[in-house]
């Protein structure tokens, strides 16, 4: 076997107590899934899952040297993060086109292009997430059986089913709620301006970390 099964087990335990501990990957889910339906939950997990493989990758070829090298390189991309989520989240907040046929055939507020694209990029210029994956990878990887870079494959194809799993599970439910609501007029504003909350509410807590 080309990893240590008794890693793997220990790596997909702490994976799992991780995801199931909500953080800014679930409350974006969710603020997805409130908005857009159960389609814009799972295709924002998938942005989200897409964004944690690139991660993966960065991790296995040492991004963690750039941060090292150049530590301003972290400041900056945080503050990009951080001030996309806002934009994310006053955009919501201020939207008042409630008839879009975009927005009805998405089953909300958000298409699911939009929910997946969104996961992708706000997940990806997180560097609190590369140096997480840089960070956290690594403890279960075993050297001494070779293949390094397969190595982090496996862990990173267990990451990404897990994602699936329950941040996916988080959307889709949250959808299912958020559709109920959507179909009562005077819930739909505070749907919005609840969801807007989140978005702005991860970008302002991914300033300040």
């Amino acid at each position: 076997m080309p990893i240590d099964p008794h890693l793997l087990a220990l790596f997909t335990l702490a994976t799992m107590v991780a995801m199931l501990t909500p953080g800014p990957d679930m409350l974006f889910v969710l603020g997805c899934g409130i908005k857009g339906g159960p389609r814009a939950g799972l295709f924002a997990t998938a942005g989200v899952a897409v964004s944690e493989a690139v991660h993966v990758a960065l991790a296995a070829v040492g991004l963690a040297a750039l941060f090292e090298a150049a530590p301003t390189a972290f400041t900056v991309v945080r503050i990009a993060g951080a001030i996309y989520l806002v934009y994310l989240g006053v955009q919501m907040i201020r939207n008042r086109n409630q008839d879009n046929p975009d927005t009805v055939a998405a089953g909300g507020g958000m298409t699911a292009r939009k929910a997946f694209l969104n996961g992708l990029f706000t997940n990806l210029i997180n560097p609190k997430m590369v140096t997480f994956t840089i960070a956290f990878l690594p403890q279960f990887i075993n050297p001494a059986l070779g293949q390094v870079w397969l190595q982090f494959a496996i862990l990173g194809a267990v990451l990404i089913v897990l994602e699936f799993l329950v941040d996916g599970t988080v959307g889709v439910l949250a959808g299912r709620i958020g559709g109920w609501l959507r179909r009562r007029r005077a819930a739909k504003r505070r749907i919005d301006v609840a969801t807007g909350g989140i978005f702005i509410g991860l970008g302002v807590k991914l300033a300040a970390d």
